[in-house]
């Protein structure tokens, strides 16, 4: 199992993106991580601070450049006394969503971690425009972080399918969060069960497919715990019957999950512009922190 060797913040220094950047920092004291902390100031308000101003635009520019860089070493020094952690800081002037991307391959960030933004009807949005267009294009682990980070994660949801990447998904979960327990859960539905009930099927013989198809998904997620090579004691399993997206959000607080850990999906061509359904979902509405993995990684 690959422990996690970089993390990237990169924060835009308001007062949410600081949890994620706190997040980040425990996480990295935690782990034994290097933090690398990234802001970028963009170049599209540069260019029209140019426009505005006839005169000595440059020499506003540079004076906002320091007052920046004052507040991201300001941060970073924050972070150091609170978590004991030392940090990279990276100042750069571009395309945000690009030099992120391009910072993170250029210290092969294991995981990016940024913060969700929006409240109310804007969440179902997704989230803030960086953070979404880093999230659909990027082919890295990605932290979204929801909540102040008052303590290191205490319980991970982990919903798995038993696709080949289940075994990666919970190494990465427990790389994040090494502490933690784990709870895993596979949620179930007989194929075509609404057609075979409308098809006349009676309920007896729905609940026999169903006690069949929990039997296996039982046996498969005992297969996934073995094959994973974790601590069985500090692994909790639940196979249920229902819809995904549902019952992820309904386990999160009945398990009272601090972090989800979940799967990109993506269709062919359409991979940058689509995120599943259910991933989409959980990110709107879950009130939890939540990883979402590239299952494209090797």
């Amino acid at each position: 199992m690959r422990s996690l060797r970089t993390i990237l913040a990169a924060s835009d220094l308001s007062a949410l993106a600081r949890h994620a950047v706190a997040r980040a920092a425990l996480i990295a004291a935690e782990t034994g991580a290097r933090l690398s902390l990234q802001h970028v100031v963009n170049v599209g308000a540069f260019d029209a601070l140019r426009h505005l101003l006839d005169s000595d635009a440059a020499g506003l520019q540079d004076t906002l450049l320091k007052e920046v860089q004052g507040e991201a070493h300001a941060l970073a020094a924050e972070m150091e006394r609170r978590y004991g952690v030392s940090s990279d800081v990276h100042l750069m002037v571009g395309k945000v969503q690009a030099e992120i991307s391009s910072h993170a391959d250029a210290i092969d960030a294991d995981i990016l971690v940024l913060g969700a933004r929006g409240a109310g009807f804007v969440r179902e949005l997704l989230l803030g425009s960086t953070t979404e267009r880093v999230l659909r294009r990027t082919r890295r682990s990605l932290l979204v972080v929801k909540q102040m980070a008052h303590e290191t994660y205490r319980r991970v949801l982990l919903p798995v399918d038993f696709s080949p990447r289940s075994v990666d998904a919970l190494h990465r979960a427990r790389a994040v969060a090494p502490q933690a327990e784990l709870v895993l859960l596979h949620a179930f539905e007989v194929p075509f069960e609404g057609k075979l009930r409308y098809a006349g099927v009676d309920e007896g013989a729905l609940s026999s497919l169903r006690i069949q198809a929990k039997r296996e998904a039982t046996a498969k997620m005992n297969e996934l715990v073995v094959a994973s090579g974790v601590d069985e004691a500090r692994v909790r399993r639940l196979v249920l019957h229902g819809e995904a997206s549902a019952l992820i959000l309904e386990q999160e607080l009945e398990q009272d999950c601090d972090l989800i850990v979940i799967g990109k999906r993506g269709l062919g061509l359409l991979e940058e512009l689509l995120l599943g359904s259910v991933t989409k979902h959980v990110l709107a509405q879950s009130s939890a922190d939540v990883l979402v993995i590239d299952r494209s990684q090797g």
